[in-house]
């Protein structure tokens, strides 16, 4: 590796590198539309994410329709800003595609669609692409956000859709271009999330308690003094409040996870 390719602290630094580190979550956007080109290249980039088996068990559908961004919006708990970014992308897990293009195959063998691995293979392979295609975005001067609040009403959202039996709606995506620069919130330690050779459960509560400090800093200024909360409290708070309970009766009412 070249001088060029290290940075000051003697670690890789190239572009791609540098873009990954700068990302931040936007969530207000100029009216500026996005271009045909450009979303085809998003999605282009998408498709190329590693997929499990080659199955690339997901579908996108972009929501440009004023109306359409209301109501799923209203759906996802009142986000403005998908009414205001310029395409809203509904990322879905799609088994259906599959069922359909074995069915001239196999006749009338049984298959294995609904089990739970394979809402998990379409789960994983929807959320790589939707990764390549965030990184795609930011490299073309977009932003993004994503919106799990799309799950809040998972039902409406995929009649209102046209979502078939077997696809499901995993996340959102409000793209446009940034009406302003985002801060960075920090994450938590590098050594709290890599472990070498084994799981170390020593170092885990040292290291929360580090970020806890780092965390309360950062919501200390991002509130103007308003609000201290440290990433421990914020994520007991989280866990002890209940969340899309519906999820697993959806998603079996879809034809997932019944074996």
């Amino acid at each position: 590796m070249s001088e060029k390719q290290m940075n000051a602290a003697g670690s890789p630094d190239n572009e791609t590198l540098s873009l990954l580190m700068k990302h931040a979550s936007v969530r207000q956007y100029l009216d500026t539309p996005v271009s045909d080109e450009q979303l085809a290249a998003i999605i282009g980039a998408a498709q190329m994410a590693s997929t499990s088996s080659n199955v690339q068990a997901y579908s996108v559908i972009a929501v440009t329709d004023a109306a359409l961004k209301a109501q799923l919006s209203a759906y996802s708990g009142n986000q403005a800003y998908i009414e205001q970014c310029p395409v809203f992308l509904v990322w879905c897990a799609d088994l259906y595609r599959l069922k359909e293009t074995v069915r001239p195959h196999l006749g009338d063998a049984e298959t294995y669609e609904d089990t739970t691995e394979n809402l998990i293979v379409a789960t994983v392979d929807v959320a790589l692409a939707a990764q390549n295609a965030a990184v795609a975005a930011e490299s073309l001067g977009l932003g993004v956000v994503y919106i799990g609040g799309i799950r809040n009403n998972s039902a409406a959202v995929s009649e209102l859709l046209g979502l078939p039996e077997l696809v499901y709606p995993v996340f959102g995506m409000c793209l446009g271009t940034p009406a302003g620069e985002s801060g960075l919130r920090p994450r938590l330690p590098l050594s709290a999330v890599l472990h070498y050779n084994g799981y170390d459960k020593e170092k885990t509560a040292a290291q929360v308690e580090i970020y806890d400090q780092v965390s309360s800093d950062y919501m200390h200024k991002r509130t103007g003094g308003q609000s201290s909360t440290p990433w421990s409290a914020m994520m007991a708070k989280r866990l002890a409040e209940p969340a899309r309970l519906h999820m697993k009766d959806y998603l079996q009412e879809k034809g997932f996870m019944k074996r």
